[in-house]
């Protein structure tokens, strides 16, 4: 693994670096506290099931801001545009939306830990397990993403070899995760948000008054790339119709739907809101950040390919695109708040992924399959090592984030291969109860493979492994693969359902939409219309309408 930086180097001095240490004392205080109020499984797991709407809406979209979606993001924006805000207005709200007023009160009202937990209640051991295993491997190889960006942040800042910064980078993480567990994890989350806002707002400001504002912008990139539709640069389709067809089925629906209901990295900070209402609110609230993120992250990216960033080098680094804007532009001073903001998203990503890891790998798999019937205490010392163990592997499993340069397209691969089959199964077996557990399990494995073949087929989905008869490329191939998992873990579940025997209707209260008396899923009364998950989705939804009106 080489040190993608290629000699960037940042030009940090002594009031940067007070800066960012400064931060580092807040991260490992936050740990230390919470260490101090995990006396269960349960509280290291799941914060005890108490934190308010407000704590883990932020913990929500905080989670997902971590260095895939700020490098990888600008990454696209300096790459491919404007075309990128899909990624939030079509292929993150209406799904954040989606999970909080439909699906929210199947993960809190059944009283699961997890959602392979929910997998077990529905559909029995067999979809369980395989989809325990997969979601476990999804969370290292991401996780991988995630520390190997930070390790670049590390090695472009101090010089240091890229594998030592990597190694520094796990051991910052795993330090407050293993102290505190998830709460550590999701209050954590929530400082590096406002972290993160203060460190790329001022950096937006000054590139966009440096470039000339949006006007000075869009008279420097090409007419695909300030433009949202057809978003060809996007998909790499020449037709417009299929870009358009790819963008709202499959990043649209697949990917984003599949990410964000059943991603338990996501619903993971829902679950542990203190009631139903708090549960469904916090998707909703985290709605709102979410819309207007691509305006301090993609922006940037644009700008940096505007003001030249890549100029002279034979093949642009769009990874670096913010550090090479970082480097041109920020003072000393801005520099450091702008370096702490970015090793606070990159942890906040690895700490979300490992959170969930250590919670599937201690409950769904050890607990239920291995050692059965041990103490609270065993449980939470299992955790602990899970964690450890999980940050070994992602060290590992960042060289494979190295050989992309840009990682939003290895990313969205793993997305297609690992969510976008369990969505489908997920909807199928919520909305028909005549599914079988048999179904379950055989239409996961059957839409992974799926997907793995059409990757295979691309050109470079999977990197040296693709073989090229598919005229499929980038982000376009992730999406034709997402959606040929989704289609044939349907038709598979659909057949062998034909042919197996479904669970007794006793056993589907909770799980199934149409065995679920109404009165479950009820709001209650609330003394005000922004306590309302309903009310508050509505304007969610209409607010991202409108931008993606504004900014066609």
């Amino acid at each position: 693994m080489n040190a993608v930086s290629g000699g960037l180097r940042l030009d940090a001095g002594p009031i940067d670096y007070i800066l960012i240490a400064t931060y580092f004392v807040f991260v490992l205080g936050i740990g230390l506290i919470a260490r101090s109020q995990v006396s269960s499984s349960v509280d290291f797991f799941l914060s005890g099931r108490s934190l308010p709407a407000w704590i883990t809406g932020l913990a929500f979209v905080s989670a997902n801001l971590g260095a895939t979606e700020i490098m990888g993001m600008s990454a696209n924006g300096a790459q491919i545009g404007l075309p990128t805000f899909h990624y939030y207005w079509i292929g993150a709200v209406p799904a954040m939306l989606f999970l909080a007023v439909v699906m929210m009160p199947f993960y809190y009202g059944s009283g699961v830990r997890s959602v392979p937990e929910f997998m077990y209640r529905r559909f029995g051991s067999a979809a369980h397990l395989v989809n325990s295993i997969s979601f476990a491997v999804a969370q290292l190889l991401i996780a991988g993403i995630n520390l190997y960006l930070l390790a670049t942040i590390v090695n472009t800042l101090f010089g240091w070899n890229i594998w030592l910064s990597t190694v520094i980078a796990a051991l910052i993480v795993l330090s407050y995760i293993t102290l505190g567990g998830l709460s550590a994890a999701i209050y954590n989350e929530v400082l590096q948000f406002f972290v993160i806002v203060a460190a790329l707002l001022p950096l937006t400001i000054i590139a966009m008054k440096k470039i000339g504002g949006w006007n000075g912008l869009t008279s420097k990139l090409t007419h695909d790339q300030t433009h949202s539709w057809p978003g060809n640069g996007l998909t790499g389709f020449s037709s417009s119709f299929l870009s358009i067809l790819g963008i709202v089925f499959g990043l649209g629906f697949v990917l984003s739907f599949g990410y964000w209901t059943t991603n338990f990295v996501e619903v993971q900070r829902a679950m542990v809101s203190k009631d139903m209402n708090s549960a469904k609110r916090a998707p909703v609230i985290g709605s709102f950040p979410k819309m207007f993120i691509p305006f301090i992250v993609i922006i940037p990216g644009m700008a940096a390919a505007g003001l030249g960033a890549f100029a002279g080098e034979k093949k642009p680094d769009y990874n670096n695109a913010l550090l090479f804007l970082m480097r041109d532009l920020l003072p000393n001073g801005l520099l450091g708040v702008a370096i702490a903001g970015l090793l606070a998203a990159f942890m906040a990503g690895m700490a979300a992924n490992l959170s969930a890891f250590n919670t599937v790998m201690s409950y769904d798999i050890w607990q239920t399959y291995i050692q059965k019937d041990r103490s609270d205490d065993y449980y939470l010392a299992f955790g602990r090592i899970a964690t450890v163990l999980g940050t070994l592997v992602a060290v590992g499993t960042s060289a494979f984030a190295s050989q992309y340069p840009n990682v939003m397209n290895y990313l969205q691969t793993l997305f297609g291969f690992f969510n976008a089959p369990l969505f489908a199964t997920f909807i199928v077996g919520m909305f028909w109860k005549r599914m079988t557990p048999t179904a379950g399990w055989t239409g996961l494995v059957s839409g992974t493979l799926g997907a793995l073949v059409v990757a295979i087929l691309s050109k470079d989905a999977l990197g040296n492994l693709s073989i090229g008869a598919l005229n499929l490329t980038g982000q376009g191939a992730s999406f034709v693969s997402a959606g040929a998992a989704f289609v044939v873990d349907v038709i598979v579940s659909i057949v062998v359902t034909m042919y197996t025997s479904p669970k007794p209707e006793s056993e589907l209260r909770g799980l199934v939409y149409s065995m679920t008396p109404k009165a479950d899923f009820a709001e209650g009364e609330v003394a005000h219309w922004w306590l309302s998950p309903t009310k508050l989705a509505g304007l969610s939804l209409v607010l991202v309408i409108i931008l993606n009106v504004i900014f066609h």
